[in-house]
């Protein structure tokens, strides 16, 4: 078994309140989730800044070339909102070995 983890480190356009930042990210959230309905997503990280947030994917798989696919897959999908940017992407693939 496969644990994959993603993490998205995201500028957001043109964004003056937490009420705007959450009109921006819950639709990408929505969207992972709809496009790819075996993993967990959420907002991880700079909850109280206006234009920055980090969104957590998580994949469980049964081989590490699945696992690896998947989180690219989502990467991508994320990257390519025009009212983003991505900033970075950091992917970390665990085994039940770890």
């Amino acid at each position: 078994m496969y644990v994959g983890a993603l993490t998205l480190d995201i500028l957001l356009g043109d964004v003056r309140s937490l009420k705007q930042k959450r009109s921006v990210v819950r639709p990408i959230i929505a969207e992972v989730q709809r496009r790819f309905p075996g993993v967990a997503v959420a907002e991880t990280g700079h909850l109280d800044l206006h234009r920055r947030t980090e969104i957590g994917i998580a994949v469980v798989s049964a081989t590490a070339a699945n696992c690896g696919a998947v989180m690219d897959d989502c990467e991508r999908l994320v990257a390519f909102h025009p009212e983003i940017e991505l900033l970075s992407a950091k992917q970390r693939l665990y085994n039940d070995e770890d």
